[in-house]
């Protein structure tokens, strides 16, 4: 429910409350995330107050808003990036979607994720679709680069700007297991504990099989990898094994994996600094997508993949 969030932002909370008590809503709105980790819950909170007839407030669960967690709701389409890029032929269909009588309910919603990475003709697609807006049907725009974004598009919605803020750091975190795990500060859970090591060892495979790892994903990746909280773990260890890495090239102190030093000099030692960028971008790039519930053998083939392209 939106009220989770009145405390971490309580302007967008107040803004988006008093628009949902007056029943009074923008025909586009265009939230800049600032790096707010729990910026999607939050948007699609928001959808579900405009689409269910509870305003998302019920205890039991609600059949509206389970179809809208799992974007089944048929007046709700979300667009997230085909590729690189959103595309013009996503737009085109939106539009012949929208052009349908609706099922359910009185209002229309289509959310857009990563906004920033409309390219030209999908971004001229969609101001034509905001300049002649329709009835009860309602924009929601997702970026966390708006300087990316065309000011046409910028002018016609209704920005919120949500708080900066990164989760509370507690020893649930993993930047904190993965130090009570190689400084040895802390005992820890074993099976975890073997998890961690087993992301360290993904790395070090790949720099040395490439493309090739993809056949052997089983063996190296899903076999423990089990569910998106754990995929989300592993890959904020790749992200500081690489930052690491890159450390190593620089020449300077290694902030997190200095008992496994030399995996991280001979991995440096395949790499420059442009590669090592690249991939830390990829990184942080596919750790998104997790968030959209994208399939996980899908996502880890297409990272592998988009490793390679430089």
């Amino acid at each position: 429910m939106l009220e989770e969030f009145a405390q971490e932002q309580p302007i967008a909370y107040k803004i988006l409350k008093n628009t949902i008590d007056n029943d009074k809503y923008s025909h586009a709105y265009l939230f800049e995330t600032n790096g707010y980790y729990n910026s999607i819950p939050l948007v699609f909170s928001f959808v579900k107050a405009i689409l269910c007839p509870n305003h998302g407030h019920h205890q039991d669960p609600c059949p509206i808003c389970q179809m809208i967690d799992s974007q089944n709701y048929p007046e709700l389409q979300v667009i997230k990036p085909d590729g690189l890029w959103i595309k013009k032929e996503q737009l085109v269909n939106l539009k012949e979607e929208f052009n349908q009588k609706a099922l359910m309910g009185s209002k229309k919603v289509y959310v857009i994720l990563e906004a920033e990475k409309l390219n030209q003709s999908s971004a001229n697609s969609i101001l034509k679709f905001l300049e002649e807006p329709e009835e009860n049907i309602i924009a929601i725009l997702v970026t966390n680069n708006i300087y990316q974004m065309l000011n046409t598009i910028i002018s016609r919605c209704q920005k919120i700007s949500l708080k900066e803020g990164a989760k509370p750091l507690n020893v649930e975190d993993t930047e904190t297991k993965l130090n009570l795990i190689l400084f040895n500060k802390k005992d820890i859970d074993e099976v975890l504990s073997e998890k961690i090591k087993k992301v360290i060892n993904f790395p070090k495979y790949y720099e040395n099989h490439h493309l090739e790892t993809i056949v052997y994903m089983n063996v190296v990746w899903h076999d423990y990898i089990k569910n998106k909280d754990e995929l989300l773990m592993a890959f904020d260890i790749l992200i500081m094994y690489y930052k690491d890495v890159l450390n190593s090239l620089l020449n300077i102190k290694l902030d997190y994996f200095n008992t496994y030093e030399n995996d991280i000099k001979t991995v440096a030692q395949k790499n420059n600094l442009e590669s090592i960028c690249h991939k830390l971008k990829i990184l942080l790039e596919y750790k998104e997508k997790i968030k959209f519930n994208m399939n996980t053998n899908l996502l880890m083939d297409e990272l592998i993949i988009s490793f390679e392209r430089r």
